[in-house]
């Protein structure tokens, strides 16, 4: 049995959000950095970049195309053009934010709660001044910028810009807490800081059960919605922290039991829950689950096996009694709004769907992935697909665009397309429209929903709720390696040509092959071999976790926590320098609190919990040593 239980830890300030930024490596597409395949000739950037020689290409003729006759001058524009391979490029040009056509030019002390090197050259801005303001520039990336209307044929700074300080309002500023500003060259993070792994963890168990998904309620308040695989979701209220009461759930009174659609099984069940970012308003939550066409009518899907992705459902064995594509794949809405204006108080709902976003017949009877999550930036849906099971992917549905299968889904529930739409036009799997900004919306070809792929059982993803554009992603391995990718758009992980970072032999291929030089992949930030983790079995499976954002504990703030559901361990993924992406793992020590409202079972002969113990309902208490 693989990922069919989850870690569930209460983070008493998990939603607190705090101004968003972007800080990990990413490109002004909103894509990630990558090698590439031949060095950059022009732009001498290496290792991640964010240009390929094309690109590299375009910018030489557009400095050519300036007609600088001062080297001064066109060395410093050479350079703030090709800030645009810079991995940190989208920070630097502020894109969630009015685009820009320079970056922000340091012009001011680095802060000393700055991320980047204070080795910065602050007045860069000032250097771009003095050494350009009397040159002819044509086609200057400076002489339009939002909102200036001045004619594009100005040529030189002094034509527009009647002071450096004018100057520098508009096109500098800072390096500050978060951000990064561009100083001349590459990005370079401060590597001083001096962060300790932490050694130990201890836990309080608060109630028990088996409960696969727990979200908080949308109006802020200590209650939550806690899942069952076979089919319901309860109300329940947490204890304060510090009452040494435990959480009682009533499971006679449901707030929904859906136990009559779904099927539940070693790896189907209900999968996922997510409320609408203005539920308080409308009402409206909706559910993953998997269901069973012999049971229910209303499940059948279009069968994700099929010619488009060259495969033949007639010519798949039956699974554990089941024939292909028997089981689907479902999101669907449901309302809280039928009783009262006030969607809040609601206490029960009833069984109907309003709508059925998606439904997708599996070609086997694992790897369904089925959890989903509202992006707390752009209100659009994601929905973790797993590869469709058996082993090795072997119709490599992980690899293949035409297929939804082993991919991160992104949708919009908010605008739907018209029956005709869904049926002929766009050839939809459901009740939504595809957002315009998805990396292969306008490629007719290939399945536009896809937000990123590589994935073979992507189990437990949360973005940071400090750093939304950090979404994190645990990925279970097949024999040998757990994985923990940062999810970018358009970004491949590598299933099956890569299991983690190595190269993998598929035992079987009718569905074709992936060749390791046709793909950019994007290796994971942290991860661990099973037999690093369980010598005598060699068995694992990786359960995605959170960035620790409380207070309760300030050692353990910012870290990644995860775990595995074989292993009995759990991790602290610590980032260094800040805002690099680059990601070092420790596992933790584990003990339960003397005061935990529920005393901890203890492994026999040892004083450590028992693994059934990482996989109740646990909350996170106040010591952990960074000594």
């Amino acid at each position: 049995m693989r990922g069919v239980v989850t870690i569930t830890f209460l983070l008493s300030h998990l939603l607190l959000l705090t101004d968003y930024c972007f800080s990990h490596p990413l490109c002004t597409n909103m894509r990630a950095p990558f090698t590439p395949k031949a060095p950059l000739v022009f732009c001498q950037y290496d290792g991640s970049v964010c240009c390929n020689s094309t690109d590299d290409i375009q910018l030489q003729n557009q400095l050519k195309a300036m007609n600088v006759s001062d080297l001064g001058c066109s060395s410093l524009l050479k350079s703030i053009l090709c800030s645009r391979c810079d991995q940190f490029s989208a920070e630097l040009y502020q894109i969630e934010f009015t685009p820009r056509k320079v970056p922000v030019l340091c012009n001011s002390t680095v802060s000393v709660n700055s991320t980047q090197s204070q080795l910065a050259e602050v007045d860069f801005c000032s250097k771009v001044w003095d050494e350009c303001k009397n040159v002819s520039i044509l086609n200057s990336p400076f002489a339009l910028h939002d909102g200036v209307g001045f004619p594009f044929n100005s040529t030189k700074l002094t034509d527009i810009w009647h002071s450096k300080s004018a100057f520098c309002d508009e096109f500098g500023g800072a390096s500050e807490a978060g951000a990064v500003c561009f100083d001349g060259g590459p990005v370079v993070l401060n590597h001083t800081e001096k962060l300790s792994p932490p050694s130990g963890i201890c836990l309080e168990k608060i109630g028990n059960g088996s409960y696969l998904n727990m979200v908080a309620h949308p109006d802020g308040s200590n209650r939550v919605f806690f899942s069952d695989q076979p089919g319901k979701i309860w109300l329940a209220t947490v204890p304060e922290q510090g009452s040494g009461a435990p959480l009682t759930i009533n499971k006679s009174n449901p707030f929904l039991d859906l136990t009559d659609h779904v099927y539940s099984d070693s790896e189907l069940g209900m999968m996922g829950i997510a409320f609408h970012p203005n539920f308080q308003q409308n009402g409206c939550f909706f559910v993953s689950f998997n269901c069973d066409k012999v049971k229910w009518p209303e499940c059948s899907g279009r069968c994700s096996c099929n010619s488009d992705v060259i495969c033949d459902p007639s010519k798949l064995n039956s699974e554990n009694g089941a024939q292909p594509c028997q089981y689907s794949s479902v999101i669907a809405e449901f309302t809280a709004n039928g009783t009262t204006s006030q969607p809040s108080s609601v206490i029960s709902v009833k069984p109907q769907e309003v709508r059925r976003i998606f439904t997708m017949g599996l070609p086997f009877t694992s790897h369904h992935g089925g959890q989903i999550l509202f992006g707390p930036e752009d209100g659009y849906l994601y929905f973790m697909m797993g590869d469709g099971g058996s082993a090795g992917d072997p119709y490599n549905f992980a690899q293949n665009k035409k297929s939804l299968l082993g991919k991160i889904i992104r949708l919009d529930i908010d605008n739907t397309s018209s029956t005709t739409e869904i049926d002929d036009d766009l050839d939809l799997w459901g009740n939504y429209s595809v957002p315009g900004d998805n990396p292969f919306a306008g490629d007719e070809e290939l399945q536009p929903e896809i937000w990123a792929l590589g994935f073979r059982n992507p189990w437990r993803c949360s973005f940071d709720s400090e750093r939304p554009s950090y979404f994190l992603c645990a990925d279970v391995g097949q024999d040998q390696y757990e994985e923990v990718d940062v999810v970018t758009k358009g970004g491949n992980y590598g299933w099956r040509v890569y299991e983690g970072p190595f190269l993998y032999n598929p035992p079987t291929s009718p569905g074709g092959n992936t060749s390791a030089s046709s793909i950019d992949p994007i290796f994971p930030v942290m991860g661990y071999n099973h037999s690093d983790v369980n010598k005598g079995v060699g068995s694992a499976s990786i359960t995605g976790g959170y960035f620790y954002r409380s207070m309760t504990d300030p050692c353990m703030y910012g870290r990644y926590l995860y775990a595995d559901l074989y292993a009995g361990g759990m991790w602290a993924g610590t980032e260094s320098p800040t805002d690099s992406g680059n990601f070092t793992s420790t596992q933790m020590l584990v003990g339960c609190a003397r005061d935990s409202p529920i005393q901890c079972s203890v492994e026999t002969g040892s004083s450590l919990p028992a693994i059934g113990t990482y996989f109740l309902l646990v909350k996170i208490t106040v010591r952990i040593s960074s000594s």
